[in-house]
Formats: C-alpha cells, sequence, structure tokens
C-alpha cells in the first residue's frame, strides 16, 4: 500500500538485525504484497557459522562465515545445553520482520499501541537452539487529508504522523475518520547443528 515504508523497513532491518547475521554472507528474501487497502514488506535474513573455538569459562564462541570472517559471540547463562555446543557444530540465524499497514473504514476503535512477545529455548538435553519475537500494532485516526501531497495525517497513540501515500487509488480510499493500523512484528531463531561425525 505505501511503497514509501519499503526504504524505511529495510534500513530498520540492517540496523535491527543481529551482529552474527551483519558480519556475514547471508540469504536474504524480500517481498512487498499490497490490495486494496492493505500493504505489507517482509524480510528474511538466513545465515550459518561454524564454531572454530569455545571459551566455557566465559561462554564465548568463536564462529567462521563462509567467506572467512571471525567474530565472537557469548552465549548468556539462558542458552540451555551449552555444553553440547562442539568445535565443528554450525550455528544458524534466521532473522524476520515484517511491516503491515491496514485502512480501517469508519474507525471507532480504540487508538492504541499494544505489544507482545513469544519466546522459547530447547529442551533439557536437545540441541541448543530458541526463537523470541514480538510485534508491535498501533491503532492511529486519520485527521487530515492533503490531496496535492497524497498524504494524509494520523494521529496515534503517541504521536501525529505524516504518511504519504503514492499510490493514487490506495490515497482516494481513505477518508477523515477511517484508522490505519500498523503492525511490526520481528523474530530471530536460532539452532545448532552437531559438528560432523570424521
Amino acid at each position: 500500500m505505501f511503497k514509501t515504508l519499503y526504504p524505511v523497513v529495510l534500513g530498520l532491518s540492517v540496523a535491527l538485525a543481529a551482529p552474527a547475521i551483519a558480519q556475514t554472507k547471508a540469504h536474504t528474501a524480500e517481498t512487498f504484497a499490497s490490495s486494496p487497502g492493505k500493504g505489507e514488506v517482509t524480510r528474511t535474513v538466513r545465515a550459518s557459522a561454524i564454531v572454530t573455538a569455545i571459551d566455557k569459562a566465559t561462554r564465548t564462541l568463536t564462529l567462521k562465515t563462509a567467506d572467512g570472517k571471525t567474530f565472537p559471540l557469548v552465549a548468556s547463562a539462558d542458552v540451555r545445553n551449552f555444553d553440547q555446543i562442539e568445535v565443528g557444530s554450525e550455528v544458524n540465524v534466521a532473522y524476520h520482520e515484517a511491516i503491515a499497514i491496514e485502512l480501517k473504514k469508519g474507525g471507532g476503535r480504540k487508538v492504541e499501541r499494544v505489544d507482545s512477545s513469544v519466546s522459547s529455548r530447547s529442551q533439557p538435553g536437545a540441541q541448543p537452539g530458541g526463537m523470541e519475537g514480538r510485534r508491535m500494532t498501533a491503532t492511529g485516526d486519520v485527521i487530515a487529508l492533503d490531496p496535492a501531497t497524497q498524504t494524509a495525517t494520523v494521529r496515534g497513540p503517541n504521536r501525529t504522523i505524516e504518511l504519504n501515500v503514492p499510490d493514487k487509488k490506495q490515497f482516494q480510499m481513505i477518508k477523515v475518520g477511517d484508522q490505519i493500523q500498523l503492525t511490526y512484528t520481528e523474530g530471530v531463531a536460532v539452532s545448532v547443528e552437531p559438528a560432523a561425525k570424521k
């Protein structure tokens, strides 16, 4: 729906991605979908590295990426089954984020921001791994429209923003009194595969 968000989301992806992803050759998949009154941008980044050294006292792994770069990664006390990680184990990381915008005709919903999160970690005795995710949904009222610039002024729970809507058909659907709902989701999953048997 709002193609101007695409570069913003991509910029956020780079800024928010886990340091391990940022330092390795990663596979990235991006999608953009639009339908009347809706738009969504998603990005998934996958990367892997091999454990080349382990300092059990500090819980620090030295990882080597496919392009030869090495970097340290400290495993917090929350990482269950740390002792199962061996030199040669493969650490896989997947980072996903999505931003969706939806026009809510007629308004009437509560102007609010709702945050939620979810996490899990491996069971005792299983290979180390886990996931963590969060979602933020905000609803705001359309309080003004500027047809000359195709801009909607939206008053949300914490501030008022100017939202550029470059698609003329999408802009024409919006009326003062409607609402815009934005949902931002991000998550990261980490798994460790055992070292290859020799």
